[in-house]
């Protein structure tokens, strides 16, 4: 076995003078044990070598294993984390889980109450469609009762105007053209009927007194008669603006021939025949035709013009040249319109209407009187009288004005 003193476990042979000389069997045999003490040497350097290369892996594995510890704790790590994170995950889907049943509860809870509403708003909008309709037939009965009112049955009278100053003008359009307002106000028709009579004071008070009363003796030719005092309901009043322009520009043709020629040469002739100033015509700026109707809408491009030609009812019309021509109506273009236009109810707060009254062998106009001293006296809670009318065997009827005060 090799010691400190001799690693290699060579053996040492003595040599000492002193010592006798050893035999060849000796030197034979010392010979053998140093082959093999060589033979060791060289095994215990391969095995030392080895144990080099193994203590080199060991360390190697060592390090591997260090890191490898490393990487497990930080491994560890993230996953402890990464538990806490899906609990936390898992604690906020349970949280949102909830808060998405919560919410959808709500949902449930508003639609119902929406569908609730709908429903009740069906049958609110059913209740409006059926009181439009109802409210539609009461209109349009009114507007069949009121179309005799409304409608104007008499030219309007004709008026000397003077023109005293000219107004700034906003374009060339107002100075071309003329321009009339007429407001209209219809009366408000009222029957009165056989025994009635309407009384219109000038205080309000006293008619309202006389009809809170209601009841009233009058003395007549043939003695004393009691007489009811009501208000008076009018039926339905309009009133409107009506808008009149009469083109300075621009007029009718009618009456037409018909010629045999296509629509745009028409238009060319009719330029032609108002274009000649000996007719009192001018330059043409534009031409409507229609070949149906037989008219046409001549525009003439200065003022004054269409004022020159409309002188006169007629203008003659060359079909050919100066050979044939015949004659055509011409007549102002006029725009009209509404404006304003209003429907009203009323009640005249000046105005009743006394009823119940006997009829009596004195004329009309003399029992009128009667009535009228009688309910003119304020003993009797009267006073003064603007207006009255009576009717004994028949009907009349009145009209009211658009302020529904007096009877006209």
């Amino acid at each position: 076995m090799a010691s400190p003193e001799n690693p290699a476990g060579v053996a040492k042979v003595a040599m000492d003078s002193e010592s006798p000389p050893c035999s060849l069997k000796d030197w034979t045999s010392a010979s053998i044990e140093v082959n093999d003490l060589l033979g060791s040497q060289v095994e215990v350097d391969r095995c030392k070598e080895e144990w080099e290369k193994w203590k080199e892996q060991l360390e190697k594995a060592e390090k591997a294993k260090a890191e490898l510890l490393l990487s497990k704790l930080s491994c560890d790590a993230k996953k402890e984390t990464a538990q806490d994170m899906l609990i936390k995950l898992r604690e906020t889907e349970e949280e949102q889980r909830k808060e998405t049943f919560m919410i959808m509860k709500d949902h449930e809870k508003n639609l119902e109450v929406v569908e609730q509403q709908n429903i009740e708003l069906k049958r609110e909008i059913q209740k409006l469609k059926d009181n439009l309709a109802a409210v539609n037939l009461k209109l349009a009965e009114m507007n069949s009762k009121c179309s005799q009112v409304i409608q104007i049955k008499k030219e309007v009278s004709k008026k000397k105007m003077k023109f005293t100053k000219m107004e700034n003008a906003v374009n060339n359009d107002t100075v071309l053209n003329t321009h009339c307002l007429c407001c209209v106000a219809a009366k408000i028709p009222f029957k009165l009927k056989q025994g009635e009579a309407l009384l219109t004071f000038e205080d309000e008070d006293v008619a309202q007194k006389l009809i809170e009363k209601g009841t009233h003796t009058v003395n007549l030719d043939n003695g004393k008669t009691e007489v009811k005092a009501k208000p008076i309901t009018l039926e339905t009043g309009v009133k409107f603006e009506l808008h009149v322009i009469i083109s300075g520009k621009k007029i009718n043709v009618s009456e037409v021939p018909d010629l045999l020629i296509p629509d745009e040469w028409m238009r060319d002739k009719l330029e032609l025949n108002f274009y000649k100033s000996k007719g009192g015509g001018g330059e043409v700026e534009n031409v409507e035709y229609d070949r149906i109707s037989r008219t046409a809408v001549i525009t003439f491009l200065r003022p004054g013009v269409a004022d020159n030609i409309l002188r006169h009812t007629k203008h003659p019309f060359q079909l050919d040249g100066r050979r044939r021509s015949v004659s055509v109506s011409v007549s102002p273009v006029i725009e009209k319109h509404l404006e304003k236009f209003q429907a009203y109810f009323g009640i005249s707060t000046r105005t009743i209407l006394l009823s119940g009254i006997q009829e009596v062998v004195e004329d009309e106009e003399s029992t009128q009187d009667i009535i009228e001293i009688h309910f003119q006296k304020q003993s009797n809670g009267g006073g003064e009288i603007e207006n009255i009318t009576y009717v004994s065997n028949q009907t009349k009827q009145v009209c009211f004005e658009e302020d529904v005060g007096k009877v006209a």
